[in-house]
């Protein structure tokens, strides 16, 4: 039976099944940061090298999402979305299982280059699964994979810490993903078929243009003001305000939990007055809150703890809008894996560190501080954005 005379709910179970597997992905990077804390006094590392984490795994997940064509192109996608959590599973356990600094980088760099194995097998998966005329209801429940996954990893760590190690909760993390790329393999549906191995021609193309570099410093921006500051918080919490470590993950679960909406209020807001223009607006009150995190105390933190995510991942609607209305000289599928990539790097691996080797100096208030210096200045690049339709 053809795809496009079956309705949506005929795909529910394979989009759900794909959406959990995208879940505990993402569960397994994040998940450092409300452990970090644990990580670092048990290891005895500095907020730097704590930080440094990020920057390792974040490269590895470069590394391999740029590279994942060339490995689906030979095996499938079905087989990579298997190889990819399956090694997910076996990182984490190799982590918990680290006894110094160098192991615990390894199994790092490990988990970052499986986890970017899976996102464009998962995505071209889904939408061979589905109809195009549902493609927005699929990709909405599978992006719902990493918004629960901001609010439910502080919380597993809070309540699981009461009991367990944080090598302890690794490993339950590493054998629930073995367990469900089990189960994938065995009722997964969808897959089989090669992906395309990509033209590093299109990317000597990209970087000759400005515009391209001027979206990919925006993403890096948006993703340092969810992702970096998201990675660094709860340490931040605990060694610079002399929060509870329980207390600090469940303030930081609580914050996530206005992005499920609001982002949904920023794709609104870019059908109406155009990405520019949002874009503008998000990265100016983004930035504001965030200076103000790093200067603030008392109430007044807690309030612009929960205030920040809500604002920060309102980022990547507007942000992709514009992206795909650039007029860039390659598809929009080529400029958003070249993008998405290098500003994840920075983001989420350059900003942590540099925010933990800044509280090493005793300056984490000016860490924090300086990433929202940047994302004011770059509420003034995001006006300088050009592109078909409205601006």
């Amino acid at each position: 039976m053809e795809k496009d005379s079956v309705g949506f709910r005929s795909y529910l179970a394979p989009v759900l099944f794909l959406a959990a597997i995208f879940f505990q992905n993402f569960i397994s990077r994040i998940i450092l940061a409300p452990l970090l804390p644990s990580i670092e006094k048990d290891l005895a590392l500095s907020h730097g090298q704590a930080g440094s984490f990020f920057f390792l795994m974040t490269a590895g997940y470069l590394v391999a999402m740029m590279g994942s064509g060339f490995f689906s192109a030979r095996y499938t996608h079905r087989r990579t979305i298997v190889v990819a959590i399956a090694t997910v599973g076996v990182a984490l356990v190799l982590m918990a299982l680290s006894g110094d600094l160098w192991g615990m980088r390894a199994a790092l760099l490990l988990l970052g280059m499986s986890a970017g194995l899976y996102l464009p097998s998962g995505i071209a998966t889904l939408t061979q699964l589905v109809d195009p005329k549902n493609w927005g209801k699929a990709l909405a429940i599978h992006e719902l994979g990493p918004n629960l996954g901001f609010v439910v990893a502080p919380l597993i760590a809070s309540i699981l810490l009461t009991w367990l190690s944080w090598r302890s909760i690794l490993v339950v993390l590493g054998g629930m993903s073995l367990l469900l790329v089990m189960g994938f393999a065995r009722f997964g549906r969808g897959g089989d078929f090669a992906g395309e191995a990509p033209s590093f021609t299109s990317f000597f193309v990209l970087i000759r243009e400005p515009l391209f570099w001027a979206m990919m410093i925006l993403f890096g921006l948006g993703v340092a003001g969810s992702l970096g500051i998201y990675a660094m918080l709860p340490l931040y919490l605990v060694f610079e305000h002399g929060a509870d470590a329980e207390w600090a993950n469940t303030l930081v679960a609580l914050s996530r939990i206005s992005g499920l909406g609001t982002a949904f209020v920023a794709g609104f807001a870019t059908d109406r007055i155009g990405p520019k223009r949002t874009l503008f607006g998000i990265l100016l009150l983004t930035g504001l809150i965030t200076l103000l995190l790093g200067v603030s105390a008392g109430r007044w933190l807690i309030l612009l703890v929960l205030l920040q995510p809500a604002l920060s991942t309102s980022f990547f609607p507007p942000a992709l809008a514009a992206l795909s209305s650039s007029g860039l000289p390659v598809s929009r599928n080529v400029a958003v894996s070249f993008t998405i990539p290098l500003a994840f790097l920075f983001g989420g691996g350059i900003v942590p560190m540099f925010i933990g080797v800044m509280g090493d100096e005793g300056l984490f208030n000016l860490g924090v501080v300086t990433v929202g210096v940047l994302l004011l200045g770059g509420s003034l690049i995001a006006l300088t954005l050009k592109g078909r339709g409205r601006n």
